[in-house]
């Protein structure tokens, strides 16, 4: 089954994008929740005269993105936790909690842009990866200290 995304799916896609899903996970959740449409020659046909006249406001916020990238591409976090006398995290630290410190530095960044590779529940250096936009990604190094 083939849809047309109206926003941003994790792991599927972007907004305006036509991807192929399995019936179930289109017909059930996608629809239904209004992150997507069928993706019907008509609605190709919109969609692209859509694309077409959203041009230049794309490459505008594309140059943003990239604009906010080259600002973020020093930046170096320190988060802290409490921890045991080992080393070991009371939780972990998520992608909230780095959102937190980005906001500290100056950069309003939402959360949910913010991946972090590998679960965080010890002391140490981690890297978060920030999708400022489907073609621009910055990473962005923390450390975690011992409150």
């Amino acid at each position: 089954m083939q849809v047309i995304l109206k926003e941003d799916v994790a792991n599927l896609g972007y907004k305006d994008d036509v991807v192929t899903v399995k019936d179930g996970y289109g017909r059930n959740f996608l629809i239904p929740t209004g992150k997507a449409v069928i993706a019907s020659e008509s609605a190709k046909k919109v969609l692209a005269e859509n694309l077409k006249q959203r041009a230049h406001k794309l490459a505008k916020i594309k140059e943003d993105a990239q604009a906010l990238a080259a600002k973020l591409e020093g930046v170096a976090l320190t988060i802290g936790a409490k921890t045991s006398s080992t080393g070991t995290i009371f939780g972990s630290v998520t992608n909230i909690q780095v959102a937190d410190a980005l906001a500290k530095a100056g950069f309003d960044v939402d959360r949910k842009i913010i991946y972090i590779k590998e679960s965080v529940k010890e002391v140490g250096n981690y890297k978060a990866v920030l999708k400022l936009h489907k073609e621009v990604s910055v990473e962005i190094p923390f450390e975690v200290v011992s409150e």
